[in-house]
C-alpha cells in the first residue's frame, strides 16, 4: 500500500512525468493533489501497471483528486532546452495549471527545480511509495499514450501506437528506412552508428 503523503497536515501534491527517454513526441508532466484519506490498492507506479489498470485509474483520480493537472513540452523545445530542462518545465507548467496551490511538492527522481518559494523533497522511486506521484505518473503516462497513439495515424510506419515513441528496434529501424518526422526529437541519437539496414 502506498503512503497518503510525505508532509502530514499540508496541501501536498505530487508530480511526474512521462516520455523522458522517447525519440519523438512530447514530455508529458501531472501534478496531483489527493484527499488525504485516498486509497487504493490498484495505484502503483505507471509503469507496473497494465493500460487497462492506468486507463481505469486515470478515471478514478480525475474524479476523486482535490485538484490535478497535465501539461506537455514539445520536442522542438527539448531540443533547445534539452530533456532535463524541459521535463522540469513541464513539471512547473503543471504546478501552474493547479487551481489549489499546493503548500508542499513531492517530486518523482533526483533533481528539481525549486518552484516559487513551496518546499519540496525529491523521491527517487517515488512513484513506488506516495499516492500522490504515483497518481500524477498514472495521469502523465496515459495522456501522453493517448497524445502518440493519435499521431501513429498520420505516422503509422513508426509503430508509435505500440512504442509510443521510444527507441525500440522496430522505431529505430522506421528511422533508418523512412527518415524522421517532425515530431522526432533531432537533439537524440536516433539511429545508432552501428545500426545497419537492408533497403
Amino acid at each position: 500500500m502506498l503512503k497518503s503523503c510525505f508532509n502530514p497536515l499540508t496541501i501536498e501534491a505530487g508530480i511526474d512525468e512521462a516520455g523522458r527517454g522517447c525519440l519523438a513526441g512530447p514530455v508529458f508532466a501531472a501534478a496531483v493533489i489527493l484527499p488525504d484519506d485516498y486509497c487504493n490498492p490498484s495505484l502503483n507506479d505507471s509503469k507496473k501497471l497494465s493500460e487497462k489498470t492506468r486507463n481505469r485509474l486515470r478515471d478514478e483520480i480525475e474524479h476523486v483528486a482535490l485538484d490535478w493537472s497535465v501539461v506537455h513540452v514539445g520536442n522542438e523545445k527539448i531540443d533547445i532546452l534539452n530533456i532535463l530542462r524541459s521535463s522540469i518545465l513541464a513539471m512547473h507548467m503543471a504546478l501552474d495549471g493547479l487551481r489549489i496551490r499546493p503548500e508542499h511538492i513531492i517530486v518523482d527522481g533526483s533533481y528539481f527545480c525549486p518552484y516559487e518559494s513551496v518546499p519540496h523533497h525529491c523521491i527517487i522511486r517515488g512513484d513506488s511509495i506516495y499516492a500522490s506521484i504515483a497518481a500524477a505518473s498514472v495521469l502523465a503516462k496515459t495522456y501522453r499514450d493517448a497524445y502518440m497513439i493519435s499521431l501513429h495515424q498520420d505516422y503509422h510506419q513508426y509503430g508509435w501506437d505500440k512504442n509510443k515513441g521510444y527507441g525500440t528496434t522496430a522505431h529505430r529501424y522506421a528511422i533508418a528506412k523512412y527518415g524522421t518526422t517532425p515530431y522526432h526529437r533531432k537533439s537524440f541519437t536516433l539511429v545508432d552508428k552501428q545500426f545497419t539496414i537492408d533497403f
